[in-house]
This record gives structure tokens, C-alpha cells and sequence, in this order.
């Protein structure tokens, strides 16, 4: 079994998340690979660039796990949902209806702003510095309706319930509909900085290692 983690949104390989869980796998003797989905080009950022990029790194005929964090854990499912070797999934505060969520935060004004300028400037925590990201974002993540992620692909799904930026609602609506999603509800925000130990206990029990 490989393992592939995906970090979030504006994010990157350094992040947090990303660290520890790489130094838990390696602690029981697992690599953890971590691509940096950014590419060296954060502006040109899409979900199907994402999902291109991680499709080529995914291994013919062997199983993966995939983790994925927020914007990583959507892209995760979609690639659950396109490849049969993917066998089983944690995602971390997925980003399920990920544009319903983010774009109001930005406000009408900023939306139409980003869409006639066709880059809006976002900050980036792995550079710790705004960076552009171009309209064609907002394009493409449309065409990926949650509704259609309906491969039964056994799912952990860990989720705060004080998460400020994708509303833990979101991943109990998913998981209601799926009986082989698992959802564990834990006392956090998106970050999860917090139950961090907690949650690598989850994912050695779920994922056997």
C-alpha cells in the first residue's frame, strides 16, 4: 500500500499537517509522499490541474490510500472516484461545496473585481505572501458536483465542529448518504492544529499501519 497525502488550498508540503503526519508514517516505517500541488505556479492553480498532477504519481497496479487536507481532501475524493487502485481515503475537513463556501467570503464586489481583472491576489501560507490566482480557478470547480462522488470507497472522514471556513455540516451531509463513510466529529476548527495526536490514532487504526 502506497500512501499520498494532499495539502489544501494556498498551501503547501511544509505545511503543519503535512510535517506531522509525514514524521507519524515514518516513525512506523511508511513514506508518506507529499506533492506540491502548487507546481511552482500558484496563479494557474486548477482542480483538474490537480487532478492531472496527482493521476500521473498514482501507481498502475498497486493500492494507495490517499489523505487530503480541505481543498486536498475534495481533490483526494475525485481521484477516489476516477481510479479503482485508490482503495481507501482520509480526508481531513474536506472542502465539499468548496466555491459555496469561499466565494461569499469574498463578497459580490470582489467576485466580479477577480472576474474582469482575471486574477485575484490571495494569500498563500506556504510562501507567507499574497499571490495571484487566476478566474480560471472559479471555472473549473464547478464541473465537479459532489453528488457524483458515489464510488464506495472506504472513507474516514475527520471533521471540527467549530471549522469556520468549510461548515462541519457539510462533511455529515456527505456521510449520511454514503454508508461507507466513517465521520468522526472532533472539538477543533480547520486547522485541526489541536487534535492532531488524536487524529494520527485515527488514521493508524483506520489505515492498519
Amino acid at each position: 500500500m502506497q500512501f499520498i497525502y494532499l495539502h489544501g488550498f494556498a498551501s503547501s508540503p511544509q505545511s503543519a499537517k503535512a510535517v506531522y503526519l509525514r514524521d507519524r508514517f515514518a516513525e512506523v516505517h511508511h513514506t508518506l509522499q507529499i506533492p506540491d500541488l502548487n507546481q511552482g505556479d500558484f496563479t494557474q492553480l486548477t482542480l483538474t490541474r490537480q487532478l492531472q498532477q496527482v493521476s500521473a504519481l498514482l501507481p498502475k497496479n498497486e493500492p494507495v490510500t490517499l489523505i487530503g487536507s480541505s481543498f486536498g481532501g475534495l481533490t483526494a475524493a475525485w481521484l477516489a472516484e476516477q481510479h479503482p487502485q485508490v482503495e481507501k481515503l482520509v480526508l481531513l475537513a474536506p472542502a465539499f461545496a468548496f466555491l459555496s463556501h469561499w466565494l461569499p467570503q469574498l463578497g459580490t464586489e470582489k467576485i466580479q473585481q477577480w472576474e474582469q481583472q482575471k486574477y485575484l491576489m490571495v494569500y498563500h501560507y506556504g510562501e507567507k505572501r499574497s499571490l495571484p490566482l487566476s478566474y480560471e480557478f472559479a471555472r473549473d470547480v464547478p464541473q465537479y458536483n459532489d453528488d457524483h462522488l458515489l464510488r464506495p470507497v472506504p472513507t474516514l472522514i475527520i471533521h471540527g465542529i467549530h471549522d469556520e471556513v468549510i461548515p462541519i455540516q457539510v462533511s455529515r451531509d456527505f456521510a449520511a448518504k454514503r454508508s461507507w463513510v466513517q465521520l468522526i466529529e472532533v472539538d477543533s476548527d480547520h486547522a485541526l492544529g489541536n487534535v492532531m495526536p488524536e487524529t494520527w490514532q485515527a488514521i493508524q487504526s483506520f489505515c492498519q499501519v
